[in-house]
């Protein structure tokens, strides 16, 4: 897999989990935890694209 394939997967993932955090706080009795790990997935994309993205 290339570096620019690569980047264009993980900037995929980020956009799916940001997406998957925006639906589950809009539901009633979502998890906090939940909403926690999922951000902190996000995170961990993002400080790997910045990462790679500046390879």
């Amino acid at each position: 897999m290339s570096l620019t394939s690569h980047l264009t997967a993980l900037r995929e993932k980020h956009a799916h989990l940001s997406e998957q955090v925006d639906m589950i706080q809009r539901s009633p009795g979502s998890s906090d935890q939940e909403i926690a790990t999922l951000k902190k997935q996000k995170l961990r994309l993002k400080e790997e694209i910045e990462r790679l993205s500046h390879a």
